[in-house]
């Protein structure tokens, strides 16, 4: 992977101030966080819903009249502060809040796009983002508005004013922790409301973990490291170990063993479990760490009371190709032979769509997204991968002069079948909706050890296309019959997330800077409108006073321009961005 290290001091502080002509903020409460998949009037959740489905009740704007879908309004982030921006936004009481590049986070009146105040955080020399200076967005509880920053901080912002309420570290950035991911607010009946954050930084060797702070103080409540050997704290004391020491690590090299859960999670009112996943294990080269190296690469079901492990399941055990596990998990109900079950489904950067029971993390049915796996012949009835031996890079040790090992070519390339960009789960349909990548990657190990701050990778590697004539692909998939009911081709890789509406719509946008919809039942292409920069967040609709808005934040950048390759010949000339767009019906549309 090549780091992106950067050094530089960045933003100031709360900016202006100006409300008028706006709605003053009422506190977002357990109820809104509680209803918000249904709540048409907000989206105040990361997933709009705890769930993390992404769909929305509304049908204003449907396969009917979508063609008729215009731009409202639109904001710049300003500045020179561009690159990727990866954020969903937020709405409450009429503010859309979002989060840009370099951690900063805006307010805008939702009706017209006015920006209400900025915050910058004051970003220290020498942080290390391994995938570009993005956020991926904030939570709001009470009056306050959470978010991270890349020298793994965690704020909480007075929503109205943008003035900092507390902020808190939740690691040494110099050691390589940073955090990007949206925090997941969740009640709970022992310590109240929570905000639980991950960690991110996994290609420097850190110890990925899970925590959960006091959403009026940002006081620790527990943490649960994700490396087995590592002992959880609770309320200041240490509570239990994660897993048995050296059950499936060697030595000491679950000290510095990766697993971050940079992607944040998923919550289910249902079974009251936070599921999240960990990260790959570190370092890449697999022959330094015989074992499954457990909870790397995995899906976790935490107990959000205590942050105790209720249960676990590793998609790939002894991962040798960055094929972290942290792509979400959403959890939805469905009739399996005759019984109802409460299911949860994941498409994991490997290449493979998996179906648990979402109780106990039972495996029930996986199946390949994408085309041309090569790392594994299949998924055996446990849920554990067949390996293809021949695809795993070589031992370093065993070659000639010692410093490099066998090259191989595997298909997903470490950047996977699919990476951040969230799913949508469509409640009518019964489909999810995967924005997914063609690729593969030359990859050979090498030797490496463990130095603070630096990259602990230990491979080489080069992303190269599958196909001709595409690599991004976005695929409706039916997780009971396990196919893929229909397909959009894209020549550049999709690297943003998915929305899908009761108007039988699904929203996704591509490098090539064109926020789109499709007809949700047949993927038929029914809109398109270029924003003049890739788009890589995710889109959100809301009811901003009888009218349907759909908002997309747009700025072409991420994982996929840092590492190029062959790659990048299919995203040439695709300028940078920074800016919010939001969308309505015209009104002659919008008055029949």
């Amino acid at each position: 992977m090549r780091m992106m290290k950067r050094t530089f001091l960045a933003g100031v502080s709360a900016l202006g101030i100006a409300y008028a002509g706006v709605a003053m903020a009422a506190g977002v409460t357990d109820a809104d966080l509680l209803n918000d998949a249904t709540n048409t009037k907000q989206v105040v959740t990361n997933g709009m819903g705890l769930q993390g489905h992404r769909f929305s009740p509304l049908t204003q704007i449907n396969t009917t009249n979508v063609k008729d879908l215009v731009p409202a309004w639109s904001l710049s982030f300003g500045g020179e502060k561009q690159r990727g921006q990866e954020a969903q936004a937020l709405v409450h009481d009429g503010v859309v809040y979002v989060t840009a590049s370099y951690s900063r986070l805006f307010a805008m009146d939702a009706k017209t796009g006015d920006k209400l105040w900025e915050f910058d955080a004051r970003l220290p020399e020498g942080i290390m983002p391994c995938c570009d200076v993005i956020n991926r967005g904030a939570a709001l509880y009470g009056d306050k508005v959470y978010f991270g920053t890349l020298d793994a901080r965690i704020y909480a912002l007075n929503a109205k004013t943008g003035k900092v309420v507390w902020h808190k570290t939740i690691d040494d950035f110099k050691a390589g922790y940073s955090y990007s991911a949206a925090p997941l607010v969740i009640p709970t009946k022992a310590n109240g409301t929570l905000i639980v954050t991950g960690v991110s930084g996994g290609e420097f060797g850190v110890v990925g973990r899970v925590e959960a702070r006091n959403a009026d103080t940002g006081a620790l409540v527990w943490s649960r490291p994700v490396l087995e050997g590592l002992m959880g704290t609770y309320k200041g004391k240490d509570s239990t170990m994660t897993g048995k020491k050296n059950e499936t690590w060697p030595g000491d090299m679950y000290k510095t063993g990766g697993g971050a859960p940079w992607m944040g999670g998923t919550y289910d009112p249902e079974t009251k479990l936070i599921f999240i996943g960990t990260g790959n294990p570190a370092p890449w080269n697999s022959w330094t760490r015989p074992g499954d190296n457990r909870w790397t690469s995995s899906r976790l079901a935490i107990n959000p009371e205590n942050g105790e492990i209720v249960w676990g399941f590793q998609t790939t055990p002894h991962d040798g190709w960055d094929f972290d596990g942290v792509n979400e998990f959403i959890p939805f109900d469905a009739k399996m032979g005759g019984k109802e079950m409460k299911l949860g489904a994941t498409a994991d950067r490997n290449g493979f769509f998996y179906v648990l029971d979402r109780t106990d993390g039972k495996f029930i049915h996986a199946m390949p997204f994408v085309s041309k796996i090569t790392w594994a012949k299949g998924i055996d009835k446990n849920g554990r991968p067949i390996y293809n031996e021949d695809s795993r890079p070589g031992d370093p040790s065993k070659s000639a002069d010692g410093k490099k090992g066998k090259e191989v070519f595997n298909v997903p390339s470490f950047l996977g079948g699919k990476n951040q960009m969230p799913v949508s789960y469509d409640d009518q349909t019964g489909l999810f909706y995967v924005p997914s990548n063609e690729w593969g990657m030359d990859i050979h190990n090498e030797p490496v050890v463990y130095k603070k701050g630096a990259a602990y990778l230990g491979a080489g590697f080069n992303i190269k296309p599958v196909f001709e004539d595409h690599i991004g692909s976005l695929k409706a998939i039916d997780p009971i019959a396990m196919k893929v009911i229909w397909e959009y081709k894209n020549k550049a890789p999709l690297w943003g997330g998915v929305l899908s509406t009761a108007g039988g719509l699904v929203f996704t946008g591509t490098p090539e800077g064109y926020l789109m919809a499709f007809d949700a039942k047949t993927g038929a292409v029914l809109w398109k409108f270029n924003v003049g920069t890739g788009i890589v967040a995710p889109p959100i609709t809301w009811d901003q006073d009888g009218v349907q808005m759909v908002g997309v934040a747009a700025g072409w950048g991420g994982a996929v321009p840092l590492w190029g390759g062959e790659v990048a010949k299919t995203f040439k000339g695709i300028d940078q961005g920074g800016s919010y767009w939001a969308f309505k019906l015209a009104s002659s549309t919008a008055a029949k």
